[in-house]
């Protein structure tokens, strides 16, 4: 059964991105040493720009084959112009009561019981399942994560869109790796205990 991983971005208070969402400011913790660790262990979490750019548009995906998203985390790449983000995957998904139709045709929309369509995708055949955001999306899925991988950047936000809107509730963990970086990010992955 394919595993649905929060692979995530978060400040050390646990801030994913600004009141507003933007998580932009983060970008300036992303090194050479910490890039390098990101291309050579999850080359496919790189949107198709940068991978265009990195030399890596021809790089099989190594742990994901299908990308998940929430209308918000989608959002800004669609202004700039980028309707299949992750076209490189097998299954890109974006959660949307809103759009009525994909801009993209390997873009798929889902809506209603959500829970239901990620145990479904964990059913078929293939590699994991990237939850890639946000913080909506983590909470309406929070019963379906089967791991955390979090990427902890060395800034603290004081406010912002926390990892989950889930509300309070005791999920225990196991911790599986954690992996520190010289410029003082840290790579924290998480098994969910059932």
């Amino acid at each position: 059964m394919r595993k649905l991983t929060y692979f995530v971005a978060t400040t050390v208070d646990g801030f994913i991105g600004a009141p507003d969402g933007d998580a932009d400011f983060m970008y300036a913790y992303v090194d050479q040493e910490f890039l390098g660790h990101l291309i050579a262990e999850y080359p496919e979490t790189i949107a198709a720009a940068g991978r265009a750019h990195l030399g890596l548009a021809d790089v099989a995906p190594k742990r994901f084959d299908a990308v998940i998203m929430g209308r918000g985390t989608y959002e800004p790449g669609l202004k700039a112009g980028m309707t299949s983000p992750y076209g490189h995957f097998r299954e890109q998904y974006v959660v949307s009561r809103s759009l009525t139709e994909a801009p993209a045709g390997d873009v798929r929309l889902i809506s209603g019981d959500i829970a239901a369509h990620v145990r479904e995708l964990k059913a078929r055949d293939g590699l994991g399942i990237w939850l890639c955001g946000g913080a909506d999306l983590a909470a309406q899925l929070a019963d379906e994560i089967d791991e955390y991988v979090v990427k902890t950047y060395p800034v603290v936000a004081g406010t912002g869109m926390p990892m989950s809107r889930t509300g309070f509730g005791v999920r225990e963990l196991e911790l599986t790796g954690c992996t520190a970086f010289g410029g003082g990010q840290v790579v924290t992955s998480y098994d969910v205990k059932r």
